[in-house]
């Protein structure tokens, strides 16, 4: 997998989990990915450690690691299709610190027996942390598909429940 042709440009933040990777459009944010980046290919010539979007983008991310931010309004351009931004919009609004079932959000956007889509369209978000994807879990309760990994998952999970404490 590739960066889309959309990428203007680039950044690396340090978190205290681990490096993220930042993308913009020009107009929002369109990208966060956990290292290692070598999937990734990406022109040099793009890093911009200033650019607006990834500036609002890491100064964010810092205040949420150290614990100073529970929401994000820095602007996203996430592509996807009108089904995956619906269930994209519904992953924001589970809050900071709480958990959704799959079956939960699936309702919450109006269709109940679309809980595989839903975890589709969970597992494509492009946005890692942002888009808190990580606050959706089985049913059963467990830590289930996450792109990033259920050690991941339950790290931000921890994180926002004040069960680890980073920095």
């Amino acid at each position: 997998m590739t960066t889309p042709d959309r990428t203007v440009a680039w950044a690396v933040l340090d978190s205290p989990i681990e490096q993220l990777l930042l993308t913009t459009d020009g107009v929002g944010l369109s990208r966060v990915w956990f290292a290692p980046f070598d999937h990734v290919e990406l022109r040099p010539e793009a890093r911009d450690d200033h650019h607006p979007v990834l500036a609002v983008a890491r100064r964010q991310l810092d205040e949420y690691f150290a614990g100073e931010r529970r929401t994000f309004d820095v602007p996203l351009s996430p592509g996807g299709t009108p089904f995956q931004n619906q269930v994209w919009d519904a992953l924001r609004a589970i809050p900071y610190g709480e958990t959704a079932s799959y079956v939960e959000v699936a309702r919450a956007i109006g269709r109940p027996t679309a809980s595989r889509a839903v975890g589709a369209a969970n597992g494509r978000n492009p946005i890692a942390v942002i888009v808190p994807c990580h606050r959706v879990i089985g049913s059963n309760g467990l830590l289930v598909g996450y792109a990033g990994g259920a050690a991941r998952k339950r790290r931000l999970l921890d994180l926002e429940t004040g069960a680890l404490q980073l920095g």
